[in-house]
């Protein structure tokens, strides 16, 4: 959420309290999982100011990944805790499975990120990539809440997918195009795909290092690789 029926900026701590944390350790990340135990308050300050790997378009247009771009960054900012939607790539991940597994939202946000702009345009006077984060927070707090005009269906509906959307690509398995460094699974502590556990990493309170892999980098599990996007938009492919 942007913000909130008062004005005050809502953080991103908040928005992930509210939709309930991802769990990042499953591989497919269409299913929204169980919450993950803690909360960003427990994390430490992650490394910030790193920049998303630049990819080719694969379903959007350029106007509308310029939109979305802009949209994820406000979802998920960059703060004290670590980076956000933006750097982790969260955008691409959306992109991406526009041409895959998400194909059946591409016709919602061809109409909603086109009137996320036009709204953006009438009521502040410029693209919404182009505002202030003040005022993109502003538009999307109206998307939210059913205010902004122009849209299809209710504007909260596409609100609703976009953030179901972005928080996946935050954290799913980098195999998929978001999570980009693993900087999601560092935000909130999560380790990593292991195929063996030690005792002493079972114990409460123990810190694990992270492993840094997707989990299509093991065996057992590349051989079965889903489905996704390909590069050049046609279709889909198992990628490298």
């Amino acid at each position: 959420m942007a913000e909130d029926q008062k004005g005050s900026s809502v953080s991103r701590r908040e928005l992930l309290k509210r939709v309930g944390f991802l769990g990042a350790a499953a591989a497919v990340p269409m299913k929204m999982l169980a919450p993950v135990a803690g909360s960003l308050e427990a994390l430490a300050p992650q490394a910030i100011g790193l920049t998303p790997v630049p990819e080719a378009l694969e379903t959007l247009t350029a106007a509308e990944s310029s939109t979305l771009e802009a949209i994820v960054a406000r979802l998920i900012p960059t703060d004290g805790n670590g980076p956000g939607a933006a750097e982790a790539n969260a955008g691409h991940y959306i992109d991406r499975a526009l041409g895959g597994a998400l194909a059946s939202s591409r016709e919602a946000y061809r109409s909603g990120l086109a009137a996320v702009d036009r709204y953006a345009r009438e009521s502040k006077g410029a693209p919404f990539q182009q505002l202030s984060p003040q005022d993109q927070d502003a538009v999307l707090a109206d998307v939210e809440r059913d205010i902004a005009t122009g849209f299809t269906a209710d504007p909260s509906t596409f609100f609703n997918l976009v953030r179901a959307h972005t928080i996946q690509g935050m954290f799913c398995d980098p195999y998929y195009g978001g999570n980009a460094n693993f900087m999601g699974w560092d935000l909130i502590g999560y380790p990593g795909v292991r195929l063996s556990v030690t005792a002493d990493q079972q114990r409460l309170g123990a810190r694990v290092a992270p492993t840094h892999r997707s989990a299509y980098d093991y065996t057992m599990f590349s051989r079965k690789k889903p489905a996704r996007a390909s590069v050049d938009g046609g279709g889909a492919g198992h990628g490298d």
